[in-house]
C-alpha cells in the first residue's frame, strides 16, 4: 500500500497530527474567548452533535438477539468498567515513583475509566468471525453505561469535583450527552429505513467534530507557556499503553477460553476486543466536560489519543492469527504471519 493510500485510510490519525500542528501555530484561534468561541461551539454544539450522531447511528434494534447472553455481558462490562480502572490505578501507584509526567499518568488513569468504543471492537470482531451481535450489544450498552459510570470513575479516581461542582458536571452531561443521544434514537425510529438505504457516514461526521474538539483542547495548551511535555515521558507512556493493551488482551483471552468459562471461540473474540478497547469518541467530550478549566487538559487527553490508534493497530495486526485460531479449533497456529488487515 502506497503512502498516499495509507494516509487516506488512516485519515483520522493524520488529522489529529494536523490539528495539533495547527494549534501549535495559531493557538489564539481556538482558545476560550477566541474567534471559534469554544466555550459555546465546543462545550455545547460539538459535544451535542457527537452524541446526537451516536444516537442516530446506534442500531439498538439489532441488540435483541444478544440480550440474553448475560454472563458474557457481565464479564465485559465488569472488566472494562471495574477491573480495568482499578488495575490502572494500582499500576500508577508504582509509576508515580518514576519521573514520568504526572499529568500523563493522570491521563492514563482516565483511559481506564472510559467505556468501550461504538465501532472498532465491532469491526475487528466481525473481521475474524467472532460474535458480532455480542460485540454490538456490549459496545452500545457500554456506551450508555459510560454516560453515568465514566464521570463517576473520573471524579472518584482523580477528584476533579474539588474544582468542578458534581451537580454542574451531571447537568451538563445531561444536556449535551443524554438528551442528544435520546433525540438521535427517537429520530432513528422514524428514519430507520432511509438510514439503512443511504448509509450516512456517521463515523466520519463524529471524527470531524472530534478533530475540532482536539484542536481547541491543544490551543489551550499551547497558549499556556508554563505547560511543558518532555519527550521521554511521552515515549514511556506509549510503551506502557502498548504493554497494557497486549497484557489485557492476553488476560481476557485466557479467562474466556478456559473450559469452565462456558464461552465459545466466537464469544472469546468479542470479549477480548470489547473488554480492552476504549472509546475516543465518547472519551474526549467527557474529559472536556469533567475537566473544563483545567490548564493541563490536553496532557490528560494525550494517553487516550495514543490508546485509540494503538488498539486499532494491535487489533489489525492480530486479526490473521485470531482468525486462524478460530478456524483450527482454538489452537493458535505456530509461525502465523501477523499481517494487518
Amino acid at each position: 500500500m502506497g503512502l498516499l493510500a495509507r494516509a487516506r485510510k488512516e485519515w483520522f490519525i493524520v488529522g489529529v497530527a494536523l490539528v495539533i500542528a495547527c494549534a501549535k501555530l495559531a493557538p489564539s484561534v481556538g482558545v476560550k474567548g477566541g474567534p471559534l468561541r469554544p466555550e459555546i461551539t465546543i462545550t455545547y454544539v460539538a459535544v451535542s452533535a457527537i452524541f446526537f450522531n451516536s444516537g442516530l447511528s446506534l442500531k439498538t434494534e439489532e441488540l435483541a438477539s444478544a440480550l440474553m447472553h448475560v454472563k458474557l455481558h457481565l464479564f465485559v462490562q465488569t472488566f472494562t468498567l471495574v477491573f480495568f480502572p482499578v488495575a490502572i490505578w494500582a499500576l500508577l501507584k508504582v509509576l508515580a515513583l518514576t519521573a514520568i509526567n504526572e499529568w500523563l499518568l493522570k491521563g492514563l488513569l482516565t483511559v481506564g475509566c472510559m467505556p468501550p468504543p461504538v465501532s472498532s471492537a465491532v469491526i475487528l470482531t466481525k473481521a475474524v468471525g467472532g460474535n458480532e451481535a455480542a460485540a454490538i450489544f456490549n459496545s452500545a450498552f457500554g456506551s450508555f453505561l459510560g454516560i453515568v459510570v465514566t464521570p463517576l470513575l473520573l471524579l472518584v479516581f482523580l477528584g476533579s469535583s474539588s474544582s468542578v461542582p458534581f451537580s454542574s458536571i451531571f447537568s451538563q452531561l445531561f444536556m449535551t450527552v443524554v438528551i442528544p443521544l435520546i433525540i438521535g434514537q427517537v429520530c432513528r425510529m422514524f428514519l430507520r429505513d432511509w438510514l439503512e438505504r443511504r448509509k450516512p457516514p456517521f463515523g466520519a461526521v463524529s471524527s470531524l467534530v472530534l478533530l475540532m474538539i482536539i484542536y481547541t483542547t491543544f490551543c489551550d495548551t499551547f497558549s499556556n507557556p508554563s505547560i511543558e511535555l518532555d519527550h521521554l515521558s511521552l515515549l514511556l507512556i506509549i510503551f506502557i499503553i502498548f504493554s497494557i493493551q497486549l497484557t489485557f488482551m492476553l488476560l481476557t483471552f485466557l479467562l474466556s477460553t478456559r473450559k469452565s468459562s462456558g464461552f465459545t471461540a466466537s464469544d472469546s473474540v468479542a470479549i477480548m476486543f470489547c473488554s480492552t478497547h476504549k472509546s475516543l469518541t465518547l472519551g474526549i467530550p467527557m474529559l472536556k466536560i469533567v475537566f473544563e478549566g483545567y490548564e493541563h487538559l490536553s496532557l490528560i487527553s494525550v494517553p487516550l489519543l495514543i490508546y485509540h490508534p494503538a488498539q486499532i493497530l494491535l487489533g489489525s495486526v492480530l486479526v490473521p492469527t485470531i482468525r486462524a485460531w478460530m478456524t483450527t479449533g482454538q489452537k493458535v497456529p505456530k509461525g502465523t504471519n501477523l499481517q494487518p488487515i
